[in-house]
């Protein structure tokens, strides 16, 4: 999972700002994730740190530069996580497999990030109301699953469909987890990504 924003840089920090900024954002997606983006306040996130709204104040110019940070972590981890599993197959149906597989277990380990970016998602708005996450946050991670696609039809592995349509089935298949994950805290996430990979499979392979 990669965003269209670019993290932050941490170029002239020190290793104790740095250290204090992750604590920050740590913390806000603890909170995000237990009572929500709107009651999610930098008061409460600075409770939750153990230390006063002014740090946070002297570390993020204001909420809004601190989800943003949130929102890029996710997708940062999520990335790091998924892409290595993925590259290390050989076969275009394997590595479908094991994005499917890789996100839903970094969904599983990283729960309190993705239930704080559920949240976000649809509440983090500019000024005028416009939402500042939509679908395009999405391009590059789905471009990667657009890639995996087409390799597979190239190699002769997968039939012919169109490789968007695909990759946003598939997609938005895998993000189905997390309001599954948000409403059933015990769901059975294996069976769920078994059953994916089996369905995409089955929607992909080229009948011989």
């Amino acid at each position: 999972m990669r965003s269209k924003n670019e993290p932050i840089g941490q170029e002239g920090r020190s290793f104790i700002e740095t250290a204090r900024r992750a604590q920050i954002v740590a913390c806000a997606i603890e909170v995000i994730a237990e009572v929500g983006y709107a009651q999610a306040s930098l008061a409460s996130i600075a409770r939750r740190a153990g230390i006063s709204k002014g740090v946070i104040s002297y570390h993020f110019k204001g909420k809004d530069e601190l989800i943003q940070q949130v929102v890029d972590e996710a997708f940062t981890l999520g990335d790091a996580f998924t892409r290595p599993r993925v590259e290390a197959q050989t076969t275009a149906a394997a590595m479908l497999a094991a994005y499917i597989e890789s996100t839903v277990e970094f969904y599983r380990t990283h729960r309190a990030h993705m239930i704080a970016l559920l949240d976000i998602w649809s509440a983090f708005r500019h000024d005028d109301g416009r939402p500042r996450l939509d679908t395009t946050a999405n391009e590059p991670e789905l471009a990667s699953v657009e890639e995996i696609l087409r390799f597979g039809q190239l190699a002769g592995e997968f039939r012919e469909f169109s490789a968007r349509v695909m990759a946003v089935t598939v997609k938005q298949a895998v993000d189905g987890v997390l309001t599954q994950m948000a409403a059933y805290p015990d769901v059975d996430l294996d069976a769920y990504a078994r059953e994916l990979v089996t369905t995409f499979d089955i929607a992909t392979r080229k009948e011989r």
